[in-house]
């Protein structure tokens, strides 16, 4: 690892053609690991992927990601700005991605939720709504439909062969968009109470608004209950509009898609301050959720 970073660091160097001063690995990233560098000229971030697992199931998630930023920096998003990136890992020790730093930092305590949460769905419209006719990678649900069950552990068995059946009915008519596919509040950077930076964008891809929408809902549940779900999703039907139909189809992909297993609290969540959590209550709140449903 000591080489990696070393061969990280001379290849920082040459891509930004100044010295890298220090650097200090990042909270919160659980399947890569990012790192902040110090240089005379300023900052920036470099995330290098480390999870085997992850490269050899997507060999082409560093690409994936550099041409994401690159498509999210045509709509001005508030997303890093690509510098450089080695898909192979042969020049900088790992496979690797350099970006601008976004100032602000992640906020999972909010003061505020009514204003937190309306943050986060007019960052999310500003993704949708980002016009890209053409890319590469398209919308796939992490769980095939073929391979789910109802799972073993829930109290609410009914509610779950509801969910279940609904899964296997045909997928809604949907318009497709820019996604980033893994939308949810640790992804999400504030600064001074205004959402400041959207970060993590390996997975975007083109598809259904309705499953950025639906993964958010999930992850929300989650740390907080079935009513910020709800609290996230009408502050989202009002920045959209009436005219933006919403199917709950979406949410019921998005919670079989967390289940690989009994549901368990995300580690990351602890690094930003929620340390409260615990897998019984993740299986309580998934429960309620998916029950909200119906």
């Amino acid at each position: 690892m000591k080489n990696a970073l070393e061969k990280a660091k001379r290849w920082v160097e040459e891509e930004l053609g100044t010295a890298v001063v220090s650097m200090r690995q990042l909270p919160g990233s659980t399947s890569s690991t990012l790192y902040e560098m110090t240089t005379i000229k300023g900052v920036v971030v470099l995330r290098q992927l480390d999870n085997q697992e992850w490269l050899l199931e997507e060999p082409d998630v560093v690409r994936h990601e550099a041409m994401s930023l690159q498509k999210a920096s045509t709509g001005r998003l508030l997303a890093p700005s690509l510098i450089a990136f080695d898909e192979t890992g042969e020049i900088s020790g790992l496979p690797s991605i350099l970006m601008t730093k976004v100032e602000g930092s992640v906020e999972l305590q909010p003061a505020d939720f009514e204003k937190w949460v309306e943050g986060l769905a007019t960052a999310l419209i500003g993704i949708h709504g980002l016009a890209v006719a053409h890319f590469p990678w398209q919308y796939a649900s992490y769980t095939s439909r073929d391979e789910v069950e109802v799972p073993k552990w829930t109290k609410k068995q009914a509610v779950w062969q509801a969910a279940f059946d609904q899964l296997q009915s045909p997928v809604p008519d949907f318009k497709e968009t820019f996604i980033h596919r893994d939308f949810h509040p640790a992804n999400i950077l504030w600064l001074n109470g205004e959402v400041s930076g959207i970060v993590d964008w390996p997975n975007a891809c083109l598809g259904p608004a309705g499953i950025d929408i639906g993964h958010c809902r999930v992850n929300l549940a989650l740390l907080y209950g079935v009513e910020v779900a709800d609290l996230f999703l009408r502050a989202y039907k009002k920045a959209a509009g009436t005219s933006f139909p919403y199917d709950s189809y979406w949410d019921i992909v998005s919670a079989f898609d967390f289940l690989d297993g009994p549901p368990t609290v995300y580690p990351g969540w602890a690094s930003f301050g929620v340390t409260d959590l615990t897998d019984a209550m993740m299986e309580e709140r998934l429960d309620a959720f998916v029950g909200s449903l119906f």
